[in-house]
């Protein structure tokens, strides 16, 4: 099944992010070589592709996980928890409806 995984930033969490970015897209690869990423990115924090030093108010990743524990578990390993770029991570099923 498909989760949904959305996370809020603290205020300020562009340089952290960058810390911890490298580890982050290390783990969101591996999912995609497992065929198992629908999408994933982050929430710019004003209208525009490239923020700069506005950065990011969160992420969003959908991901296919074997049951919502799994993808808690998974959730809570990412390396911006560690680093301290997220304050709250919220862990859904989806149902992708579009496109098909």
């Amino acid at each position: 099944m498909l989760y949904a995984i959305i996370s809020e930033d603290i205020d300020n969490s562009l340089e952290k992010r960058l810390q911890a970015r490298p580890a982050h897209v290390a783990r969101l690869e591996q999912l995609q070589d497992l065929g198992r990423l629908v999408l994933a990115g982050p929430h710019p924090a004003v209208d525009s592709d490239a923020p700069g030093e506005s950065g990011f108010t969160g992420s969003l990743v959908v991901a296919e996980f074997d049951n919502l524990i799994s993808a808690e578990q998974w959730a809570d390993l990412d390396p911006y928890i560690a680093a301290g770029v997220y304050k709250k991570v919220t862990v859904k099923p989806f149902k992708k409806v579009f496109p098909q």
